[in-house]
């Protein structure tokens, strides 16, 4: 428990240093893009998926031999937002050279062996390495196999056998989830990103009030003071964990907003951000702030320069990006243990409140008390630290 004027002291320098960092503009907006670029990127990202998904809803199939499947021709140009043209002679070229983006083939044999019912053959020319017209090339699949497989039912009925009979298993897939929690699974960079934003924007005034002060020469004038070194400590670890939450704060309003710009439905998902997830949202991401907080202050005074300390801080960004990695790769689950961990439970604590799960009051408790657990400790080591000759005078 922290003394009276002990916390008033740690306000005053937890004041200065809000105030110090005010004055380094280019710090500030460093800061600022740090934490607007990955939502913006995000958003561009997005629409761009939602615009591919919208060309191949109006699809334009080039065809090689379009008189020689009449039918299917026909057929294609009576779906919705289907439109079928002469392709050019030379299909590979064409798509090579991306002046088509898919182009199917009718070869010479396709009539005759359509109308001895054998297999009649269709190439589909396309460039796998092309991400942006993947869409497209998939629906022009899919037309063709669904077009197969009528064809294929009316051969059926005319020698009478029923189509069910060559479906001996139907399939039906029961969806329990909602589409808020299927685009907070698949949009998992914006747990990232909000974490982040909390480690990002309390490094600056970490490592400048610590490792930046003692390179300076400020540091020894500072300790001068008569005052204990825990008011020092705790007033440049709430100045860095309050720029942190502002931070967070920033990122979330921003991607509450760009969550309600972006056209999700287009790619089947739906997600949005309010003023209802706000709090939990705060409210699981604020004890991270205090812990970050409290690790930049203890890597940048152990640090000899400004230089190194901003190389210590480019590994621990690793950190907070670490849960989003994994959980793209591995399924992370929902483990009462991963609540319990620094950086794990707050990630899992916002994938559930962004896809419309609040977690209950014991997972907030137990990311809680971790993320104070290890603030302590670390405030209580930089602290020790800031005792030490060999730290403040060696340089």
């Amino acid at each position: 428990m922290i003394p009276g004027r002990t916390l008033r002291q740690a306000i005053v320098v937890a004041r200065k240093e809000l105030k110090d960092s005010c004055r380094d503009r280019r710090a500030l907006w460093s800061i600022v893009f740090s934490v607007v670029v990955g939502p913006i990127l995000v958003g561009i990202m997005v629409n761009r998926l939602a615009d591919r998904q919208r060309d191949a809803d109006v699809l334009r199939i080039p065809i090689v031999g379009t008189s020689r499947a009449p039918a299917l021709v026909h057929w294609l140009n009576q779906q919705s937002g289907v439109s079928v043209v002469e392709a050019p002679a030379d299909a590979e070229k064409a798509v090579r050279d991306r002046r088509e983006a898919v182009i199917v083939v009718v070869p010479d044999d396709f009539a005759d062996r359509f109308r001895a019912s054998r297999p009649a053959p269709l190439q589909v020319v396309a460039d796998s390495s092309r991400t942006d017209v993947q869409p497209s090339v998939q629906r022009v699949r899919d037309l063709l196999q669904q077009y197969g497989a009528e064809i294929g039912s009316l051969r059926l009925i005319m020698r009478g056998v029923s189509p069910a009979a060559m479906q001996p298993i139907a399939l039906e897939q029961i969806e329990v989830s909602t589409a808020q929690q299927r685009a907070a699974q698949i949009l998992t960079f914006i747990p990232m990103f909000i974490m982040v934003a909390g480690f990002v924007g309390g490094m600056q005034i970490a490592t400048d009030s610590t490792a930046g002060e003692r390179e300076r020469g400020s540091l020894e004038p500072l300790l001068v003071n008569p005052a204990p070194r825990v008011a020092l400590v705790a007033g440049k670890w709430m100045a860095a964990a309050l720029a942190a939450i502002v931070s967070v704060c920033l990122t979330t309003l921003l991607c509450a907003v760009l969550t309600r710009m972006l056209t999700l439905e287009d790619i089947g998902l739906r997600l949005q951000i309010g003023v209802e997830h706000l709090g939990p949202i705060l409210l699981a991401v604020a004890p991270l702030c205090l812990f970050t907080a409290a690790l930049q202050a203890a890597v940048a005074t152990l640090a000899r320069s400004f230089k190194e300390a901003q190389t210590y801080m480019g590994v621990l960004i690793l950190a907070p990006m670490l849960p989003g990695i994994l959980s793209a790769l591995y399924p992370l689950g929902k483990a009462p243990w991963m609540s319990a961990v620094p950086m794990l439970g707050p990630y899992v604590l916002l994938t559930d409140i962004i896809g419309g799960q609040p977690p209950n009051a014991a997972a907030f408790a137990a990311s809680a008390a971790t993320c104070l657990a290890a603030s302590a400790l670390l405030i209580r080591l930089t602290t020790g630290l800031f005792r030490s000759e060999r730290i403040i005078f060696g340089r």
